[in-house]
């Protein structure tokens, strides 16, 4: 900074004041400290400004999957609002694990980000406590902290599964499987919850063959999208299918679409939209969830602690939407 300043004919507090965009530097003088930052090629130490300021101007995300696609734009919003308060994004995938959601949240802590945003794959998060206290300002978002109070921000599961498997009734169906995913996980066991509230809300019953949760890869959906629609477990075939989310309907897409079966063409619904869906044949229905909304709003909830609020911890609820595009008009055989 001395250097920057010599060349540029001004104290070290201006030269201070331009680089961290403060008021009160003459658009001339402005340009003269520019120039000799460009020509010496000064860098500001982020080092030393942690250690003067004690914040880093940086936040961790911690999501289930960096992959999946549903995350993609999730991050994106994420990182737009912290662009926007001048904060780095600093990223990573839990992979459903809660011993590595633990070690990657506590990791991040370590580097002393400024505040956590963690779609949390565990139901115990009182290896936090201790962080909040100290200052680390955290939201959860799409599934609630477990055995802890902090902000959270969900989609509304509950509802938007209810009316997508009330969707399928309005167009005749009476026997609805419903595949999710596992049944530890909040979101799947309130896409459940909304399942059989629509059932029991149409006087339908549910058999429990028709239900099942479990992990997300293709072998287990195939295998339980099978025994549904063949009736192999000693009820009638369903004539259609609600999906817990993205991956699960996809495998489902796949399987519907085997030549055994166009010859008996089963409805379905999906939680969670994807790429593609609507040039699909039939286009796909789906309960969409609003992914960037999603983050967004986590953001700014975050943002709003570390500027000082220290109301008592939120939760925001984000509403769902249905679109019928073909896939859940299909009317049932019997």
């Amino acid at each position: 900074m001395k250097d920057v300043a010599a060349r540029a004919g001004v104290g070290l507090k201006t030269v201070s004041r331009v680089v961290n965009g403060e008021a009160g530097v003459s658009s001339d003088t402005e340009r003269r400290v520019q120039e000799a930052i460009t020509s010496l090629g000064f860098r500001r130490n982020d080092s030393a400004r942690v250690l003067r300021k004690g914040t880093t101007a940086s936040i961790g995300l911690v999501v289930e999957d960096l992959a999946d696609p549903f995350y993609s734009p999730l991050s994106r919003a994420v990182e737009e609002v912290a662009r926007a308060h001048g904060a780095l994004l600093i990223n990573g995938s839990s992979a459903e694990d809660p011993e590595r959601e633990r070690e990657l949240a506590l990791a991040l802590c370590a580097r002393r980000v400024d505040g956590l945003v963690i779609v949390p794959a565990g139901d115990d998060h009182r290896y936090l406590a201790p962080e909040i206290t100290a200052g680390v300002a955290t939201v959860f978002l799409d599934r609630p902290p477990g055995r802890i109070e902090a902000d959270m921000v969900l989609s509304d599961s509950f509802e938007g599964a209810r009316s997508g498997v009330a969707h399928l009734i309005a167009h005749g169906h009476r026997r609805i499987g419903f595949i999710g995913d596992r049944p530890g996980i909040h979101t799947a066991k309130e896409r459940l919850r909304g399942y059989r509230a629509a059932m029991a809300e149409a006087g339908l019953p549910v058999s429990e063959p028709w239900v099942a949760l479990g992990p997300t890869g293709s072998d287990r959906v195939r295998a339980d999208a099978a025994r549904m629609l063949d009736g192999s477990a000693g009820t009638a075939p369903v004539t259609a299918v609600f999906s817990g989310n993205n991956r699960v309907t996809v495998t489902l897409v796949r399987v519907l679409a085997e030549p055994e079966r166009r010859g008996r063409p089963v409805a379905l619904v999906g939680f969670d939209d994807f790429e593609l869906a609507d040039l699909l044949s039939p286009p796909v229905t789906v309960i969409a969830q609003d992914p960037a909304d999603l983050g967004r709003s986590a953001a700014e909830l975050l943002f709003r602690r570390l500027d000082g609020a220290d109301d008592p911890p939120r939760a925001l609820s984000r509403p769902t939407k249905l679109i019928a595009r073909g896939s859940g008009e299909i009317p049932p055989l019997d």
